[in-house]
């Protein structure tokens, strides 16, 4: 006959170690075998956590960690001390995901020229949106296109509220004028996700267009980024004239 402490005993979830899973299971394996883009969020996370810990192996891991923060968006604006504070993640973990993070970030501000060529809104929202939709304060950044409209570098100029009060206009030209580019593109993010243009975006717009045809560097447009989604203030016809 059991006893009472034996029945009220709790029950402790069984996670097999990695190198108990079959072969065909394995992130690492898998990777390997199909290539990075077959594996989900939670096995590529898993291999850069690379081990998980006596109660739990590194896929539960990731996929908590995942969990607990609401994906990669909100895993990419968690700070390093709250990674630190998550159960079974400590310092060397945390450092882990915030250098991998960073590293996609970078790739995605830095195509090489050859492939960042901005034929449309579309393209270059492609390019920013990963990145600039997860900042918490608006940052106002100008992209310098060459003739053929490849991107030649994207400069942050202004972080704070787009307010015509406080954005220099010579501060929006300065490296397009010191590189002698024929054309630039306006980008500010809006952290609440809503990218529908204030009045303040219109008439910073207005003015920045102004002062382009003064300089004869052409303003091809202002795109305002959200969450997932951008407004294009030149194919709305706002600001521009």
């Amino acid at each position: 006959m059991r006893s009472n402490s034996s029945k009220n005993q709790a029950r402790v979830e069984y996670h097999p170690r990695i190198k108990e899973l079959p072969i065909h299971e394995r992130p690492r394996e898998r990777l390997r075998e199909s290539g990075s883009g077959s594996l989900s969020n939670s096995e590529l996370l898993a291999i850069i956590l690379r081990t998980g810990s006596a109660s739990e192996n590194v896929l539960s891991l990731a996929a908590r960690v995942l969990t607990r923060f609401g994906g990669l968006p909100g895993l990419a604006r968690a700070s390093f001390g709250e990674l630190c504070t998550e159960r079974d993640v400590g310092e060397a973990k945390a450092a882990q995901l915030k250098a991998a993070l960073e590293l996609g970030r970078r790739l995605v501000s830095t195509q090489p020229e050859e492939r960042a060529v901005v034929r449309s809104p579309q393209d270059l929202a492609n390019i920013l949106m990963a990145e600039i939709s997860l900042l918490d304060q608006e940052h106002l950044r100008v992209v310098l296109l060459n003739t053929k409209n490849q991107v030649i570098s994207i400069s942050e100029v202004y972080k704070g509220s787009v307010n015509t009060s406080l954005i220099r206009t010579s501060e929006v030209f300065r490296e397009a004028v010191r590189e002698n580019c024929p054309a630039i593109i306006v980008v500010h993010n809006h952290p609440s996700g809503d990218p529908t243009p204030s009045l303040e975006d219109i008439q910073v717009t207005e003015r920045i267009v102004e002062a382009g045809k003064m300089l004869d560097i052409e303003v091809l447009d202002h795109l305002i980024i959200g969450e997932q989604r951008f407004v294009s203030l030149k194919e709305r016809g706002i600001g521009f004239k």
